[in-house]
């Protein structure tokens, strides 16, 4: 293998590591909820789920677990990204959940 393969497949484990590296700013997704399959987006800070819950609060647990598994790849903006985006609202801390 050439030496400038291998320093570049070391880099991207290293960018791999360096999760701060990367921000997301749009992406639609599926998610397989429950009860159904649910289509995710995010853009501009905003958030939109295709199941009821979410169109009627604007929130869902959709959502709640992408700000999970994404965490520090989203912007921290929150009046961009709303409330639940920060850290803090996102523990179950005090709620019986896990810590």
């Amino acid at each position: 293998m050439q030496s400038s393969l291998i320093s570049k497949i070391e880099k991207a484990k290293r960018y791999a590591q360096e999760r701060d590296r990367v921000t997301f700013s749009e992406f639609t997704l599926n998610f397989r909820g429950e009860h159904d399959n649910h289509t995710l987006s995010y853009n501009k800070g905003k958030w939109h789920c295709s199941c009821h819950f979410f169109s009627t609060c604007g929130q869902c647990s959709h959502r709640m677990a992408m700000e999970r598994i994404l965490g520090e790849m989203l912007p921290r903006d929150p009046l961009k990204s709303g409330l639940l985006s920060q850290p803090a609202l996102l523990s179950l801390d005090g709620l019986g959940g896990d810590k």
